[in-house]
């Protein structure tokens, strides 16, 4: 084995995301292409002679490739240890687990999230820092910075057949240290030390039906064995559980539109009562109770609202943080329990100065990411097994907790329209025409709405000092309503709008209202105020949630 420098250019375009680099695949197959980045990602984040790094991935196309890539770079970037999960399987909230539990320097971890996979499908890489928590911008910054004066790069000759994936064992490349670990005891006995696993099983026990769909995605084998092993639910629960690299042809986004399959199951006379399902990295969740979807925006206010009935939990929270976009639920739980409240931009890396400065101990998004203290990333599992903690300590199901929920909180009314795949320049029009008109809509009027504010999102980190800007448009009206436009970071063609939509409502009799029907005229008024249709030639969103 020996050493390598190998010449090479810059691609463009190598600029993370919110959530890393995520491109199709034959463009990460490229020759250098990946190598670029990686070399990049170890040029940027300090010395890592020496260190401990995890690399896992969700186990999509290209996932052993990749890896073994990495594995050969570490080596020659002088990496002590490597920590991989057997067959480059590791959940990106587990990639956090390993790295607080073993104090690693950092991780690499391999996914576009809920992106289609396959040959043909979308892959994605970030890093991790040493919080467990994807690198914060400075460090992404600074990553796109050398990938795009990059000429050279490092890696080791050996043969990728030396380099085994399959076995749980360790063994040598250069004088890097290969340990090929468990993907789920780590993160399995962590979930164990949060939650009460003899109420849950009791439960099951009982005769509680439940199906948690895996989406043939990485979340499988972890709910396997935690769900139906540890938890003793009957074999069967958990389905679609063996990670594929085309997600067997699915979306794994779990919401009700590509989740269909459960919706169906949950909407049957004689379903289950509890379902719930995770994404292509098993940072997402769903909630679902029979006929009834959970908003992910109700959901964080509900586990924030009775945390304290989970062991994890019991002696309170600091606090609670969620995404701009994400409705204002929890807000009024963070009012009620005279607890902080933080309001962050789109991007789980946000949340972590809060974390690791006991800020707040639960957070959350509306695209269906939960999480709380435990890791630095969202957690979809956990989710799940939060919830059904709380059905097991409360004898409640899903919907009378959520109407409960409702009758104490208000109701808000929230949905999400996906614009997908639109022009580039057309959705950056829009956005610019709206930023044109910010001065003008204060306390201008639609139909019953008063614009109260209107502004592009703003937000100081108060623990770096860091300010992050241009974060996503907000027309907030007197009666708290709101309507946010923003472009998404997660898609790999052309631009995705994402329209968010909020009417806050303490009258019971509307609570029951279609949701759609309850936002209608917000939704009118968000495609005249952004010429929406006539912008995107879309009459339609691609996706409502």
């Amino acid at each position: 084995m020996a050493i390598c420098k190998v010449k090479t250019q810059p691609f463009s375009g190598q600029k993370p995301g919110t959530s890393g680099l995520r491109k199709k695949v034959t463009v990460f197959q490229q020759p250098h292409y990946l190598e670029n980045f990686v070399q990049s990602i170890f040029d940027s984040v300090g010395n890592l002679s020496g260190q401990t790094i995890v690399v896992g991935g969700d186990g999509r196309f290209y996932n052993k490739t990749a890896i073994k890539i990495i594995i050969k770079m570490a080596a020659a970037a002088g990496v002590k240890s490597i920590l991989v999960g057997q067959n480059g399987i590791l959940s990106t909230p587990a990639v956090s687990c390993v790295i607080r539990k073993y104090k690693a320097f950092g991780g690499i971890v391999l996914s576009a999230s809920h992106n289609p996979g396959g040959e043909d499908g979308d892959f994605g890489i970030k890093y991790n820092v040493s919080n467990g928590g994807p690198a914060p911008e400075k460090i992404t910054d600074a990553i796109y910075a050398k990938s795009q004066t990059i000429d050279s790069y490092d890696i080791s000759d050996i043969d990728d057949s030396l380099i085994n994936l399959d076995a749980i064992t360790s063994y040598q490349v250069e004088s890097t240290t290969v340990s090929v670990i468990d993907s789920v005891s780590d993160y399995a006995e962590l979930m164990a030390s949060l939650f009460d696993f003899t109420q849950i099983k009791t439960l099951f026990a009982s005769g509680f039906t439940m199906r948690f769909d895996a989406m043939h995605a990485v979340s499988g084998p972890y709910a396997k064995k935690i769900i139906e092993g540890m938890l003793g639910a009957p074999e069967g629960t958990v389905v679609n559980y063996i990670p594929l690299e085309d997600f067997g042809g699915l979306h794994p986004d779990p919401n009700p539109v590509n989740a269909e399959d459960l919706i169906f199951h949950m909407n049957k006379a004689d379903g289950p009562e509890f379902g719930a399902a995770s994404d292509g990295d098993a940072d997402r969740n769903m909630i679902v109770g029979p006929n009834f979807p959970v908003a992910p925006s109700d959901s964080l206010a509900i586990l924030a609202a009775n945390a304290t009935l989970v062991p994890g939990y019991k002696n309170g929270i600091s606090g609670i943080a969620r995404s701009m976009p994400t409705s204002t639920a929890a807000d009024k739980v963070a009012a009620a329990l005279g607890i902080n409240f933080y309001e962050t931009p789109t991007g789980w890396k946000f949340f972590g100065n809060l974390l690791d400065a006991d800020k707040v101990t639960l957070c959350g998004e509306e695209s269906y990411g939960t999480g709380s203290n435990h890791v630095r990333e969202k957690d979809g599992l956990w989710a799940v097994l939060f919830w059904l903690n709380l059905i097991a300590a409360t004898k409640k199901s899903v919907v009378q907790l959520v109407n409960e929920h409702w009758q104490r909180f208000g109701r808000n009314f929230y949905s999400r329209h996906d614009y997908e795949a639109i022009n580039s320049d057309k959705a950056n029009q829009l956005m610019d025409g709206l930023r044109t008109q910010l001065s003008d809509l204060k306390s201008k009027i639609f139909g019953s709405y008063v614009v109260k504010l209107a502004d592009d999102f703003s937000y100081l980190d108060p623990v770096d000092g860091s300010t992050s800007n241009k974060q996503g448009i907000r027309i907030i009206f007197e009666d708290d309503s709101r309507i946010i436009f923003r472009l998404s970071g997660t898609g790999t063609e052309g631009a995705t709008l994402r329209l968010y939509l909020e009417k806050y409502d303490q009258n019971p009799e509307n609570y029951s209202k279609p949701t759609q029907e309850a936002l209608s005229e917000l939704i009118s008024i968000a495609d005249k105020v952004a010429r929406i249709k006539e912008l995107t030639g879309m009459h339609e969103p691609t996706v409502v949630t």
